[in-house]
């Protein structure tokens, strides 16, 4: 089988399902971002081996399958998906790790190392996402728990990098 198909080579492709579209749809913007995260994510993963990391990802594939299907399609596609189990997953690695920080005191600027960089890096492009995904979810409310899987995704991002900060030794750096 040949990678390449020439069906978009119009600047159109198809979401599961069949519908063609744009290629610079929202919904492409939003699952393109997330594939984007899972990316910068394997990056962290090449520097920690923390498995919830994988977890992640495996959840982001979901979240990414979804925004690439039609919302009719769902049940077809994406049976069965536990959004209320993937958040409490995700809250429970939040609560593990700031039981073990100093409580809030500021905004941290985006330093410390490469692994605590490239966490960041995964925190703001899952904002990103988030942001494309409220435009979505505005016109069309089906997409609400996708939404908070990837807001609370950020938050464990940033819980991560302040984890990993105190984990190795490495002062954190506070905006002024």
């Amino acid at each position: 089988m040949k990678i390449y198909t020439k069906t978009g080579d119009k600047g159109e492709t198809s979401l599961v399902g069949g519908k063609r579209v744009k290629k610079y749809d929202t919904l492409l913007e939003a699952y393109g971002t997330i594939d984007e995260l899972n990316s910068n994510i394997g990056l962290v993963i090449a520097e920690e081996q923390e498995p919830f990391l994988t977890d992640i990802q495996r959840m982001l594939f979901v979240v990414g399958g979804m925004l690439a299907t039609e919302t009719q399609n769902w049940s077809k596609y994406w049976p069965n998906v536990d959004f209320a189990g993937l958040l409490q997953q995700i809250e429970s690695e939040i609560d593990r790790m700031s039981a073990e920080l100093e409580p809030f005191k500021g905004f941290i600027l985006p330093q410390g190392s490469m692994l605590i960089a490239h966490i960041h890096v995964c925190r703001t492009v899952c904002r990103r996402a988030e942001r494309l995904i409220v435009k979505i979810s505005d016109e069309n409310e089906a997409y609400a728990p996708l939404l908070k899987i990837v807001n609370r995704l950020s938050d464990y991002f940033f819980t991560l990098a302040q984890f990993c900060h105190k984990k190795n030794n490495i002062p954190e750096t506070y905006w002024k």
